[in-house]
């Protein structure tokens, strides 16, 4: 299956889906953390079209996020951006399509996620509400519930890569996306 993971440059999603078996890569404007291999460093309406059998997109959510809220008024539009760019995703040409933010204002906007998946599910012992809206995907199955529920991601001091951190997929979620959503697609194939 041929997977493109949309506005990641951590690789996470990319290399669970690539060692489940798949030819995936990740395009983000930043270079990739572990190298150009299996990664598109540019606007990702530039590969969109070529020939994808899934999606994954994790768009910035500075401007979408409800933890964010206090300056939409200040930020109208770089959210309506935002938001344009999130419908531009949705509608890619692509059969199957999971798009993921944490709670924001697509919810109100565009539609309601299909899915809230936590951290604690997949085997982390740390809430972080995501969001999934999906096309032609059937919702994720918790692999690992674990106890502890730590709000890491939100305490985290400031610092210039507070926002690299925060949006980092938890390896357990990209490792529960590979083998339900790389397993549904391979069954199919059969």
């Amino acid at each position: 299956m041929r997977i493109l993971v949309a506005c990641e440059y951590s690789a996470t999603v990319r290399d669970a889906f690539t060692r489940a078996g798949h030819d995936a890569y990740s395009c983000d404007l930043l270079p990739c953390e572990k190298g150009p291999e299996r990664h598109y460093q540019c606007d990702v309406f530039e590969v969109i079209g070529m020939g994808w059998d899934l999606m994954i997109a994790h768009p910035p959510c500075t401007h979408l996020a409800v933890s964010g809220s206090r300056w939409f008024k200040d930020k109208q539009q770089e959210q309506a951006e935002a938001l344009e760019f999130v419908r531009r995703l949705m509608a890619a040409p692509i059969e199957r399509i999971a798009v993921e933010n944490p709670i924001s204002v697509i919810s109100s906007r565009i539609r309601k996620p299909d899915q809230i998946i936590q951290p604690w599910q997949f085997g982390h012992g740390e809430t972080k509400a995501t969001c999934l809206w999906l096309k032609n995907l059937p919702k994720l199955i918790p692999t690992n519930i674990v106890p502890g529920r730590e709000a890491r991601v939100h305490r985290m001091a400031p610092g210039p890569d507070r926002w690299k951190e925060r949006s980092r997929t938890y390896q357990g979620i990209a490792d529960a996306m590979a083998s339900q959503w790389g397993k549904e697609q391979k069954a199919e194939a059969a």
